[in-house]
């Protein structure tokens, strides 16, 4: 799929996400997997997820969303951001790894972890971290 399609699709998708679950239904095959490693988690089948997203125990206004940057190559992409599912009050770092096939994500992997303040001794050679997108 041409690169600029998939990166369509994944900004129309972070548009929307947890307010509109069907959209689902464009972006996966209907056997998608979904996994999250961190806790051993697999959904097989896009109804299966969909279904618990629908069900899932945050409202769609209280979520937030910054893309940070979106790797786009042939059949895979990556997408690193941050959530928050308090209106911001809170934030945590994300990962997902998606698989493609055709036009339509067959496999994904989402990693999440919470964020920490960068050790002052390593202070002399980083560089400034370009700010965060508006979410």
């Amino acid at each position: 799929m041409d690169e600029s399609v998939m990166r369509s699709k994944l900004e129309r998708y972070f548009d929307h996400a947890g307010a509109d679950v069907e959209l689902a239904d464009e972006l996966y095959h209907e056997d998608a997997v979904l996994e999250f490693p961190q806790s051993g988690e697999r959904f097989e089948g896009v109804a299966t997820f969909t279904e618990w997203r629908r069900r899932y125990p945050v409202a769609p206004d209280d979520m937030r969303w910054r893309v940070r940057r979106t790797t786009v190559r042939d059949d895979f992409s990556v997408v690193e951001l941050s959530a928050s599912y308090d209106r911001g009050a809170h934030w945590v770092q994300g990962v997902q790894l998606l698989d493609w096939q055709g036009d339509r994500i067959a496999r994904e992997r989402i990693y999440v972890m919470d964020g920490w303040e960068a050790p002052e001794w390593r202070a002399p050679w980083r560089s400034e971290t370009p700010a965060d997108p508006p979410g």
